[in-house]
């Protein structure tokens, strides 16, 4: 029997700091034995010019198709314009690395890559949104991949609620975690010290604020942030570590150090539809979570999951977070059911019966 043949069209590839859904969906389908290509947003000559892109990270991604340990493919195109300009096309780009353009289902989840090839590409085009497009470029881009697909697989149930109302079967199915990266030895079982942790992106989606609101009251307690920034702030109370980026192989052994982990987000509207990996993350490595309250974030205190909505039930979800158990065993088990093997099965089961 010939192996499926699955494309993911992401907005992130896998030679950088963070690793997002499609490559986790992508690794635990081809351990199911299906052959994948992931092809991610192409770096462009104008990207690089202005130098939106650094230079070490253009260096650090292949030019050319790489397979992983895991057998994907992993695609990083080159173009001199950055999408959706230019005339760069999804199969042209596939025929050029010597991939044939046919396969039995085709997820994307970045509206930059879409063109009129994709279509073409399978006879089961998922549209699988991440995040909230109220206007703009991607937001008509969008609109024209939702008229064509044969599925929509959101994050979150606030994401498929924006796109409107749809004529195709539809989905939620959250983003989960690597369960056996993150899981910790067993070492820990007396406790962590008061370490506090954020890690992930420091974009405008990311509170610092409240960081350092936290830091100060809080001044016992050592907070640590790791993630790339361009905009970290000048003067930062001194329990406050800015790590910089992080490797992913890395993550896990930062988080077995900590008690806390924080998701501190800002009232960017784009927040409201994140299914932010980072909760699941931390409760799989024993942590217990303070995070700002969204629709997809809720507070579970049996968990350990800590949510604030306000200035004072922010500090106040800081110090109760700090007195829960620790290692944040309820937290763990909750996370076992958010693996992103089931959720793989689940979300080609669901591709099968298009």
């Amino acid at each position: 029997m010939t192996a499926p043949r699955v494309l993911f069209l992401s907005h992130s590839h896998t030679f950088g700091p963070f690793r997002v859904g499609s490559h986790h969906y992508a690794r635990e389908w081809s351990r199911l034995g299906a052959q994948v290509v992931h092809l991610s947003t192409p770096i462009s000559l104008l990207h690089r010019l202005t130098r939106r892109m650094p230079s070490a990270a253009v260096r650090a991604t292949p030019r050319r198709p790489q397979v992983d340990e895991d057998g994907v493919t992993h695609m990083v195109p080159r173009t001199v314009l950055p999408r959706p300009l230019g005339g760069f096309r999804v199969h042209r780009e596939l025929e050029r690395a010597g991939i044939a353009p046919t396969f039995d289902a085709v997820l994307i989840d970045q509206p930059l890559l879409w063109d009129d090839s994709v279509r073409d590409l399978s006879d089961r085009l998922v549209y699988r949104p991440t995040d909230l497009y109220p206007a703009g470029v991607k937001r008509r881009l969008q609109a024209g991949i939702i008229a064509r697909a044969d599925a929509v697989v959101a994050t979150s149930g606030r994401v498929l609620h924006d796109l409107g109302p749809l004529d195709v079967p539809s989905l939620v199915i959250e983003n989960g975690v690597d369960l056996a990266h993150f899981a910790g030895s067993g070492e820990d079982a007396d406790g962590r010290p008061a370490i506090c942790v954020y890690v992930g992106a420091l974009d405008t989606r990311f509170d610092w604020a409240r960081v350092i609101a936290w830091a100060g009251s809080h001044s016992g307690i050592r907070f640590v942030v790791a993630g790339p920034s361009a905009h970290t702030p000048a003067r930062l109370p001194d329990n406050v570590d800015v790590l910089g980026a992080l490797p992913y192989a890395k993550v896990p052994d930062l988080l077995h150090r900590a008690r806390v982990g924080l998701l501190p987000l800002s009232d960017d509207p784009s927040n409201a539809g994140r299914s932010p990996m980072k909760l699941h993350e931390y409760l799989a490595a024993g942590l217990t979570v303070v995070a700002r309250e969204t629709p997809g974030i809720r507070d579970d205190r049996e968990a350990g999951v800590f949510t604030y909505s306000s200035d004072a039930a922010a500090d106040a979800a800081l110090t109760d977070a700090l007195t829960h158990a620790s290692p944040n065993n309820a937290g763990r088990r909750m996370a076992e059911r958010h693996g992103w093997t089931e959720k793989t099965r689940e979300l080609a089961g669901f591709i099968g019966g298009l």
